[in-house]
């Protein structure tokens, strides 16, 4: 666990400069990041378009939003004093649970005072004479600093589908990342959902409880796994707290900083009964061990995936009473963990239950959205609401709603659109002083344990330049070059990269997001943290420092 230190860094704020530095987003990175930067003696501001903190867990409170991860493997690992005194109720915390939790930690380290809210960001402009940055809000004004951090997520950007006649329908309509802030009330009310990602499994295992019907319209099933969420009790949070150190360690060691790391053996070198004993019990443990904790092959070798993914299928056809419904519940498209799986809490079952209908739109297309409801191509159904559980413009979408410019005007979406590259997922040439937070080709996973990294190495950067007096930090050309060739051979192998989905960079929603891109980090965790550390550990000699 890192420590709290005294360090400052002698940086004037100069008189063009309303600040050191501007975060943008006041989610686990930014606040993070601004914690660390005042950590320095830095003047910083925060920038948030909600009106409070949290960032993922401000905007998604649909029903039965949650971690994936453990949650106090998700935890910040900075402050002892944090981890002492934050009891988690939960295995696997619910999003009003994780919200508290991330006020808690903006309340005792003080960092309301730097974060402003309602302030959406519409463009950041670099003006290389000052070697600075110029954002301009949604209200106009605007503000210069040094340094500019992205702190906005993977997946913030909200996509709609498209549909005709989706802005006329005149019940209340919502995508799951913009649920109101009120309670919403479905006992007795005709519900119809669109989606079946993540969030849609999350969301419909919850609303089947207590709705008049609900009728869900899948596009592509998703391999799904068993949550296993309990309660924690005085007593285990006591141990779980006595094992922090350990944890994180173990945390630091494993291939993408969950709780769980590959099996050491192939799904081959195994006897059949040992093979599926394994599967057994993987399928009845909590979390993503079943996805992270697998033979070693699964997610590369097609016959070993083929194999589970027949043993997931048959779990599925066990859990639903209606055979056709279950085939339409399997995938046929990708093999299991190949795309991120979703973990869930009888979402199976939910289709047993009388108020729940399950429409294939591969086979009955919606074919518009009307006043009343949905018209598909075999019926025109009524409903009071409609959810979109639609999924984000991954990656790519949190960038590019800004208007960002570096050098000589370039804008960032249009080098991008050419081609997707970065500096470790942390810089871009041409955009001197912008600094990304778990962006484009840095390492996935446990988010938060990937993200303490990032603003370690981002802050220390900044540390150093202000102790050789260097104002300007842009990675190199040749060095983007390079990371690019080596997130590509860090990929090789890999099944989830023959596939589409958000991590491959498509989106059927977007324009242009049809092709598959390498849009991540592939590699283990182990090797995107010493090739990081190589840079800082030559003076960062693969950027231009002046």
């Amino acid at each position: 666990m890192t420590q709290a230190t005294d360090l400052k860094v002698n940086i004037p704020l100069e008189e063009h400069l309303d600040y050191d530095a501007i975060v943008i987003g006041a989610g686990i990175s930014g606040l993070y990041q601004l914690y660390k930067l005042r950590e320095l003696g830095l003047n910083v501001r925060v920038f948030e378009a909600g009106t409070g903190v949290g960032g993922t867990w401000y905007w998604n409170r649909y029903p039965g939003a949650r971690f994936d991860s453990e949650s106090y493997s998700y935890a910040y690992s900075f402050s002892e004093e944090l981890l002492a005194e934050w009891n988690w109720s939960e295995h696997f915390a619910s999003q009003p649970e994780i919200l508290r939790y991330l006020q808690h930690v903006t309340a005792k380290f003080d960092l309301i005072k730097d974060i402003q809210f309602s302030s959406d960001v519409k463009s950041a402009i670099y003006d290389d004479p000052t070697r600075s940055w110029e954002i301009t809000l949604g209200d106009g004004n605007k503000y210069r600093s040094r340094f500019l951090i992205a702190g906005i997520g993977l997946l913030s950007q909200p996509t709609m589908p498209k549909i005709e006649g989706i802005d006329s329908f005149e019940g209340p309509s919502f995508h799951t990342s913009r649920w109101p802030h009120e309670p919403v009330d479905f006992s007795d009310k005709r519900v119809a959902i669109i989606g079946t990602g993540a969030s849609g499994v999350q969301a419909i295992q919850e609303i089947c409880k207590n709705v008049g019907q609900l009728t869900v319209f899948q596009r592509r099933p998703n391999w799904c796994a068993p949550l296993h969420n309990d309660k924690i009790g005085t007593e285990e949070m006591k141990e779980i707290r006595s094992g922090y150190d350990e944890m994180f360690e173990r945390c630091d060691q494993t291939q993408a900083g969950f709780l769980h790391t590959v099996d050491p053996r192939g799904t081959f070198e195994v006897t059949e009964d040992e093979r599926y004993e394994f599967w057994e019990h993987l399928y009845a443990s909590k979390g993503f061990g079943i996805w992270q904790g697998n033979f070693k092959d699964v997610l590369s070798d097609p016959k070993a995936n083929k194999l589970m993914s027949n043993f997931v299928a048959d779990k599925i056809r066990g859990r639903v009473n209606d055979p056709e419904t279950a085939e339409k519940l399997i995938p046929k498209d990708h093999g299991f963990g190949t795309r991120r799986v979703p973990l869930e809490t009888k979402y199976f079952e939910s289709y047993n239950r009388e108020n729940v209908k399950l429409i294939d739109i591969t086979e009955n297309p919606i074919l518009r959205i009307t006043p009343t409801g949905i018209s598909t191509k075999e019926e025109e159904l009524e409903f009071d609401f409609i959810i979109y559980a639609t999924g984000f413009n991954a990656i790519l979408g949190s960038y590019d709603r800004i208007d960002i410019q570096g050098t000589d005007g370039r804008k960032l979406r249009d080098q991008w659109k050419q081609e997707l590259s970065s500096f470790l997922g942390l810089q871009v040439n041409n955009f001197p002083n912008l600094f990304m937070i778990l962006g484009p080709h840095a390492l996935l996973g446990n988010n938060p344990r990937s993200i303490e990294y990032n603003v370690e190495w981002i802050t220390d950067l900044i540390k150093y330049m202000g102790e050789k007096s260097f104002t300007r930090a842009e990675a190199t050309e040749d060095a983007v070059a390079s990371w690019y060739e080596y997130v590509l051979d860090q990929g090789k192998g890999l099944l989830s990269n023959e596939v589409d989905s958000w991590m491959t960079g498509v989106n059927s929603n977007l324009e242009g997001r049809q092709k598959r891109i390498i849009a991540r980090y592939s590699g283990s965790q182990a090797s995107y943290r010493s090739r990081c550390d190589e840079v800082a550990a030559s003076g960062y000699a693969e950027l231009n420092l002046l």
